[in-house]
């Protein structure tokens, strides 16, 4: 694990390459001047000198410490700005910081995983880390919802799951084109088409708020236990230390105590749709 003695002090690294993965979702692949390690669901603080910095969680494997890829979407100006780098700038990262998912606890199980939009990107780096375990699972079942075909991130992931031992993934799109063949629907739709033994599983849920929020209502109502259920609730996070406290969610602070949770821990909390 990369140590840095000055918590607000960034690690370079060197930008080599840039992977469009939709109009406005792109993958930065980032060389660390040090290695740099990370256990899957934690995130960084990625930055760009003088312009500003954002929380993301890496897409990678964690298994690798020598390159780091980053998904990122547009969606202001510091993501605009991380959108026209070019291969040679120099980023900075911070980090690891959170907690991530407890990968041993998954032994034994099947993992169902639910995800939308750019939700994708971490659970790339956790589908990673379950195909270095696969012998120590019983099955991974991804079903992914994004808005359009476009918008699918990662597109030849599916094809390689569904060629890999005990993995399995489903797509949903909510419109279709001419050339979409696959399921229409939101992603709750894709669990009426996937065969789960209950008694033996658990479930991972990552994507945007209002997807969240039905997803894991929609497991609840399957059946799955509450302490079983792992979300990913990467709000408003922001200096990544817990001292801003602009990603309070109840007694918790997303940034230190997840971003990974069960739905127990944080179910009586308020507003953690929002």
């Amino acid at each position: 694990m990369q140590v840095n003695n000055n918590i607000y002090a960034p690690l370079k690294a060197r930008l080599t390459e840039v992977i469009e993965e939709s109009p406005l979702i792109k993958t930065l692949v980032l060389i660390p001047e040090e290695k740099f390690s990370f256990n899957t669901g934690q995130f960084i603080e990625l930055s760009v000198d003088g312009i500003g910095e954002a929380p993301f969680t890496p897409s990678s494997s964690p298994l690798v410490s020598d390159r780091l890829e980053v998904t990122i979407m547009k969606t202001g100006y510091v993501t605009g700005y991380m959108h026209e780098l070019k291969p040679g700038a120099i980023m900075g990262i911070r980090g690891p910081y959170g907690r991530g998912y407890p990968v041993e606890s998954f032994y034994g199980k099947e993992v169902l995983i639910l995800g939308g939009g750019c939700g994708l990107a971490p659970i790339r780096s956790l589908l990673y880390a379950l195909e270095n375990i696969s012998d120590k699972l019983e099955r991974v079942v991804l079903c992914y919802g994004s808005k359009t075909p476009s918008d699918c991130i990662y597109k030849p992931l599916f094809t390689r799951l569904n060629n890999t031992p005990k993995f399995e993934a489903h797509r949903t799109v909510d419109k279709a084109d001419e050339e979409w063949g696959g399921n229409v629907g939101v992603v709750t739709t894709l669990l009426e088409k996937v065969k789960i033994n209950l008694r033996k599983s658990l479930a991972v849920v990552c994507g945007p708020p209002v997807m969240m929020k039905f997803g894991t209502l929609k497991l609840v109502e399957m059946g799955y236990p509450d302490d079983l259920i792992y979300l990913s609730m990467e709000k408003n996070m922001s200096c990544g230390l817990g001292k801003c406290g602009h990603c309070m969610m109840g007694k918790f602070f997303v940034c230190k105590d997840g971003p990974v949770f069960t739905y127990n821990e944080i179910k009586d909390q308020p507003d953690i749709w929002n």
